[in-house]
């Protein structure tokens, strides 16, 4: 890795752990090497006269970032620094003294630049809802009165007595449906009535209504009741808490007075709504967002879905789901994600670094466990390379498969014990994984989630992997796309590096990557599928009846199998690494039928074959007059002139029978018992 106007600051915090000066050298070739013993404090003019001279800088510490990027603002405004924890990821280990290879892959990877993301702002005016059952609720609203627009809702109430002033609206009803986010809630209420003013010890309530509708900025639902959204905790503005916990019910009273005024959030999925393959004609084909995103906030559009982003929370299940790249995660994206990976596994292979093992977590959770195992446990061993995530669920098959392709022996993803949100759509990505890995001889276990909120824990579950040899020659492709290309980049990559190569590997059902199967015999080439496919994987031709198939653009949508009107077609999920290369091949070919008037081709001989022998001495219009048929035997434009100059009348079938009505039956009955 070439760093030419880079300076790296590595610090043994007081001698609290070992520099490899040469190990972070040989990775980071062509920056500048600082090493220091106390640079927050005692060598801080170092540091100064660094961030004065103009240079690119990366400083191995995060716990005293905001003092260095206060000080690089004053010595240099415009400077560039970035920040990297070596010393809980690396230096405070028990294998400490080997870990200068992966300090070195941490700090090369800390300066690979990060594409920018889109934000989404959400504004709030302070008007608040506060939903509950009792007096407590009342409490809630009195505490934040002077600092919100409070309505007090209160359900099914008991005997409340009035306050001696109202000073804000307290009405009954319940809540039977909510939409909405931070800023633009839209709640409609059940049961709805406003307290008589001349209520006395308790309250009077007026004539009920159902359906009643309110807006309200926040929520705060006191109700100890089911939430009213998925993944409550993830709605941005509904704050939520056991109204029996005082602790919880002032945490939540004391946020809510904090949310008014705008607010930015990052817009994390893009979205191209040409590429999606939700459905077409009305026929439902992919299906995998709208069955893992948590919150609710895709939902169907026609032809495509349509992601709201003020509720979208970012676990990014959607994006590493979709087949097509419709969708795809923007903090960050896949392909600089990717481009983070290769740096860190190609610096720690250079600074001579064995058996990598990654380890992905998300910022909250995951730096957490690691500080506790850093200062209180064994660390993390040297061969562990920490990568940092805003969500697990994010990561798509892309990234794991770029991952072996680098040189990974294994990648671990750590979750919570019990994560935020369903975490079913990273359990499919290593569905995916596994078979592909497994296929091309990299044996079971390589990818695998570590489930625990333990530190401790943690440090077994990571001693106890198995060191792995890596792929001999790792790939060096750099990511650079959309997220289905930098997929099929790294599959292929993978396999060029894999132990034991081979051309195609079965996947589990739902899989991104497949072929179709058809029933040759029963397919009419209708063409059908050819117009429902939404990525062109099915192909018709031109200049003669020929379904082809290119497996390289099949998502294995399903489309082509629901439309498909003969039921003859089947999805086969596996991925055939030849794909990329191959031209489409040919499922069905007919010989076209030529006119035999004028020699055009139009349809097959089979379907003109099928047809006329359904109709030949059946049909009135061919009854005694065979000549008849040759008209089916004609394209469209030498049938109209056939059909005009034979003088066919369309309307000269033979008479109806009478229509027979209730009366005529009844009538007959009678006439028949007379008779008899």
């Amino acid at each position: 890795m070439a760093e030419q106007s880079r300076t790296i600051f590595v610090c043994s915090c007081e001698d609290s752990m070992p520099l490899d000066e040469k190990a972070i050298g040989r990775g980071c070739r062509g920056a500048k090497i600082e090493t220091a013993r106390h640079l927050c404090r005692a060598e801080i003019e170092r540091f100064r006269a660094a961030a004065g001279a103009g240079a690119s800088l990366t400083v191995g510490c995060t716990q005293e970032a905001p003092l260095f990027s206060e000080v690089a603002a004053e010595a240099a405004p415009a400077a560039e620094i970035a920040f990297v924890n070596v010393r809980e990821t690396a230096g405070w280990s028990k294998q400490a003294k080997k870990t200068g290879p992966k300090m070195a892959a941490l700090i090369a990877a800390a300066a690979e630049p990060m594409p920018e993301f889109p934000l989404v702002s959400l504004s709030s005016e302070g008007v608040i809802l506060i939903y509950g059952r009792d007096e407590r609720a009342i409490e809630a609203a009195k505490l934040l009165k002077d600092r919100l627009d409070v309505t007090v809702l209160i359900s099914k109430p008991g005997e409340i007595m009035p306050p001696r002033v109202t000073e804000f609206p307290i009405v009954k009803g319940t809540i039977k449906s909510a939409k909405g986010h931070l800023g633009a809630f839209e709640l409609m209420v059940d049961d709805y009535a406003s307290p008589a003013p001349s209520s006395r010890d308790r309250f009077a309530w007026g004539t009920s209504r159902d359906s009643a509708s309110s807006r309200a900025d926040l929520v705060l639902d006191l109700s100890g009741g089911a939430p009213l959204f998925p993944a409550p905790d993830l709605r941005d503005g509904y704050l939520r808490a056991d109204p029996g916990d005082p602790n919880a019910v002032l945490r939540a009273v004391l946020k809510a007075g904090e949310l008014v005024g705008t607010f930015d959030k990052p817009r994390y999925i893009t979205f191209t709504e040409h590429l999606c393959a939700h459905s077409r004609s009305r026929i439902v084909g992919c299906h995998r967002c709208l069955d893992l995103c948590p919150t609710g906030a895709i939902a169907p559009n026609g032809n495509h879905v349509k992601i709201d982003a003020e509720v979208c929370a970012g676990c990014g299940a959607c994006a590493a789901a979709c087949p097509t790249g419709a969708a795809s995660y923007a903090l960050p994206t896949a392909d600089a994600l990717m481009r983070k990976l290769r740096t860190l596994l190609s610096v720690y292979r250079e600074a001579g670094g064995e058996h990598p093992v990654l380890l992905l977590h998300d910022a909250g959770h995951g730096d957490e466990l690691i500080d506790a195992l850093a200062r209180h446990g064994d660390g993390l061993p040297a061969h562990v390379l920490p990568v940092a995530v805003n969500e697990l669920t994010q990561v798509g098959l892309e990234t794991v498969a770029a991952a072996f392709a680098y040189g990974a022996s294994a990648v671990r993803f750590l979750l919570r014990a019990r994560p935020h949100h369903d975490v079913s759509g990273l359990a499919k990505t290593i569905s995916y994984a596994e078979p592909i890995l497994v296929g091309l001889g990299f044996g079971t276990g390589r990818v695998a989630t570590i489930e625990t909120d333990d530190p401790d824990a943690l440090g077994q579950a990571l001693a106890s992997i198995d060191p792995a040899e890596p792929v001999k020659q790792p790939a060096s492709f750099q990511a650079v796309g959309a997220k289905r290309d930098v997929l099929r980049l790294a599959l292929r990559e993978l396999q060029r590096a894999a132990p034991k190569p081979v051309d195609v590997v079965a996947l589990p059902e739902d899989a991104p990557f497949g072929a179709i199967e058809i029933n040759v015999e029963g397919c009419t080439l209708c063409l059908a599928c050819v117009s429902a496919c939404p990525t062109g994987a099915l192909l018709d031709d031109p200049e003669r009846p020929m379904l082809r198939f290119a497996e390289d653009a099949c998502v294995q949508c399903g489309l082509c199998k629901a439309t498909c009107p003969e039921k003859v077609i089947s999805l086969k999920p596996q991925i055939d690494f030849r794909a990329a290369t191959a031209t489409a091949r040919v499922l069905k070919e007919e010989e076209p039928f030529l006119c035999i008037k004028c020699g055009k081709p139009f349809g097959t001989k089979s379907t003109i074959g099928r047809v006329t022998a359904k109709l030949e001495g059946k049909h009135w219009m061919f009854k005694g007059q065979p000549q008849r048929l040759e008209v089916l035997k004609m394209c469209e434009d030498c049938r109209v002139i056939a059909m005009t100059e034979d003088s066919v009348d369309p309307y000269g079938a033979p008479e109806r029978p009478k229509v027979r009505t209730t009366e005529d039956y009844l009538r007959e009955r009678e006439e028949q018992g007379r008779k008899s």
